[in-house]
């Protein structure tokens, strides 16, 4: 019995002692014991302020070839509502189709020429609502508040009376542009092309140089006639296939098993993509350089990871988050890659349509490129 309590004592102090010794190397790996704490507190802020399923202040825009009692009404009950923001005044169908195409608003309301005046004579007029329904979610609960807003402005003017057991004096005709039957697969295919690419390819890169430094064949390479920079484009040029070769797959298999079309221009689809690639790249070579082991890459690549699925658009409605979180999806290079990559597929536009977005992502490109270059060379030495 004796014995027995003995080696039970025994186990038990080693077992204290194991667990002593892994508590005091958790916390001098400092950066691992932060993104400990980190990653929960960012979910927590994510999820809890900037999630937000049903989007309010929706840029939309006017179309009207008069200025009436009746338009002003509409515009003003538009204004009033939380789902609404008019930041666009247009007169010209091309206009209107131009800034559905590149995303700068999410609907168009037009009003036709003499609608108050055929709504007094009784000719029930039609009010036309074009909207952008590439994201069902984002355009379907503002488009069903739409008929009970604008019959409440209506309802208010001296010259229309509306009658409870009689039919409004108009007619709100709905045209859900590029997705009319609200099919969740043509938001979410061409949101998988950018989501993946930034998993992957950033976890990859992420790997790279850590893998070498780890292993201790870096020397060996530095020891060789080549340079630093060569070293980092040698890296990371087969990642760029690699990343085309995804593209390639995820497109062919959404166009013949999902049915997602292509309908804009695929080499502006390819350019924009390359773009897309080289940025997650240097931004998992620039993870490498400031890791000290893989693990510490595979986590910074996660904590990379989690706000650009969150805030890019991918998951929620990019319109239904606060402006904090939008100027932070902002930053994200994703954000504006599946801005793009929805525009070409689903709307048919062009690069010169997303000139914002290409330009941005251009930035962050060459942003990123430069930290990659600086922070290789810091190592480095």
């Amino acid at each position: 019995m004796m014995a027995e309590r003995g080696s039970f004592a025994a186990s038990f102090n080693r077992f204290r002692a194991m667990t002593i010794k892994e508590f005091i190397q958790m916390t001098r790996d400092r950066l691992t014991l932060g993104m400990m704490v980190m990653l929960p507190i960012m979910q927590l802020l994510l999820f809890g302020f900037a999630i937000n399923t049903t989007p309010h202040h929706l840029p939309t825009a006017m179309m009207m070839s008069e200025s009436t009692d009746t338009s002003r009404a509409i515009i003003a009950a538009l204004e009033n509502t939380d789902f609404f923001d008019i930041t666009e005044t247009v007169t010209r169908p091309a206009d209107m189709d131009r800034l559905l195409e590149s995303g700068k608003v999410l609907f168009v309301v037009e009003i036709p020429p003499n609608f108050e005046r055929d709504m007094r004579r009784g000719l029930s007029p039609a009010l036309l609502v074009a909207a952008d329904a590439t994201d069902p979610v984002a355009s379907s609960s503002a488009l069903g508040a739409l008929s009970g807003i604008i019959s409440t402005s209506v309802a208010g003017l001296r010259h229309v009376r509306i009658e409870a057991a009689t039919d409004p004096p108009y007619q709100i005709i709905q045209h859900r542009r590029y997705n009319p039957a609200g099919k969740s697969t043509l938001n979410i295919i061409p949101g998988l092309l950018g989501t993946i690419l930034t998993m992957t390819l950033v976890v990859f890169t992420a790997l790279a140089v850590t893998r070498e430094t780890e292993r201790g064949t870096m020397e060996n390479l530095l020891a060789m006639p080549i340079t630093p920079l060569e070293i980092m484009l040698g890296k990371i040029t087969p990642y760029v296939l690699i990343g085309l070769m995804q593209a390639l797959l995820i497109i062919t298999f959404g166009l013949f098993i999902f049915r997602v079309p292509v309908l804009g221009d695929p080499w502006s689809l390819v350019g924009l993509t390359l773009l897309f690639v080289i940025t997650n790249l240097s931004i998992g070579y620039t993870f490498s350089t400031i890791a000290a082991n893989q693990l510490q890459a595979v986590q910074m690549s996660v904590m990379y990871f989690m706000p650009s699925i969150l805030l890019s658009g991918f998951m929620f409605p990019f319109d239904g988050m606060p402006k904090w979180a939008q100027y932070l999806g902002e930053c994200l290079p994703l954000t504006h890659y599946l801005r793009i990559v929805r525009a070409i597929m689903l709307k048919g536009a062009d690069i010169t349509l997303l000139g914002y977005d290409s330009l941005v992502l251009g930035a962050i490109a060459v942003i990123a490129i430069i930290i990659a270059v600086t922070r290789f060379h810091t190592t480095l030495d």
